[in-house]
């Protein structure tokens, strides 16, 4: 099963500007992605609030990111509407400092599955001409075999994401087209 995770975590995805996973063991890991964007922190704040603009819709389960919405305040859900009237909630948040930073609490796509939790971070620090935009994830708790082998795929797909994040608020187009 972890293989299949790993493959459909993995499918498609780009380079990020900055990756490295920062730790991963049997109990947890954490990935670290940065990108500098250019744009100011709090242009950059506003775009992770329209998550449903700049996320891939591959990584949905509506299969359509327009369908993502993301409340930028602390109990606010980064949720998804699905048809019939089905919705999910992906992360809920815990800790917003405008134009500073976004936390976020739960577990991403398979992760969810698992008995883990984790910590999503946006961090925005003005720099040069532009955002460092430094999104740390944190994730722990039990997975039968453990978690060390979602580390990788995982930073692939958040890494896909701040790509996308970046071409979205340097050029309105997450997608490079």
């Amino acid at each position: 099963m972890r293989t299949a995770i790993a493959i459909v975590l993995g499918l498609g995805l780009a380079s990020p500007t900055a990756a490295a996973v920062v730790d991963s063991r049997p109990g947890g890991f954490e990935v670290r992605e940065q990108a500098q964007v250019a744009a100011t922190p709090a242009q950059v704040y506003a775009a992770i609030g329209q998550i449903g603009e700049w996320w891939s819709s591959e990584h949905t389960y509506s299969e359509d990111a327009r369908n993502l919405s993301l409340d930028l305040k602390a109990g606010g859900c980064f949720c998804e509407r699905l048809k019939d009237g089905g919705s999910v909630k992906h992360l809920g948040v815990i800790y917003v400092q405008p134009n500073r930073l976004v936390r976020l609490e739960g577990a991403l796509g398979p992760l969810a599955a698992t008995g883990g939790t984790g910590h999503l971070t946006f961090s925005l620090t003005a720099k040069d001409v532009g955002t460092q935009v430094v999104l740390t994830y944190d994730f722990g708790g039990y997975a039968k075999g453990g978690m060390g082998d979602f580390a990788a795929p995982v930073d692939e797909v958040l890494g896909a994401q701040l790509d996308r994040l970046k071409r979205y608020v340097e050029t309105g187009r997450p997608d490079g087209r």
